[in-house]
């Protein structure tokens, strides 16, 4: 496999290999804390946030049910809000149209 590196005087070497999650070498157990443990959701969130695979990660989380833990940048609460809203988007277009 040919890998192409670019260095540019402003932005330093550039590679094509994939990006890599920002969870990687931290304890798992960050990413699946206790419903309550709201300061270490938060520290997890903040691990996502930095994660230049935070989108694709969260888009996936939303597509799965019952998946525990924070993923994407988004505790369980979290996603089931958004499920919920979408939910009842849909509802009022259905009964609108």
């Amino acid at each position: 496999m040919n890998r192409t590196i670019v260095r540019t005087s402003d932005y330093g070497p550039v590679s094509t290999a994939a990006p890599q999650p920002a969870c990687v070498g931290f304890d798992p157990e960050l990413f699946f804390p206790h419903a309550l443990a709201t300061d270490q959701i938060e520290e997890a969130k903040a691990v996502c946030r930095s994660c230049p695979l935070m989108e694709p990660c969260g888009a996936g989380a939303l597509s799965t049910s019952d998946l525990a833990g924070v993923w994407g940048g988004m505790s369980e609460d979290d996603r089931r809000k958004i499920k919920r809203r979408a939910g009842r988007q849909r509802a009022g277009k259905t009964a609108s149209a």
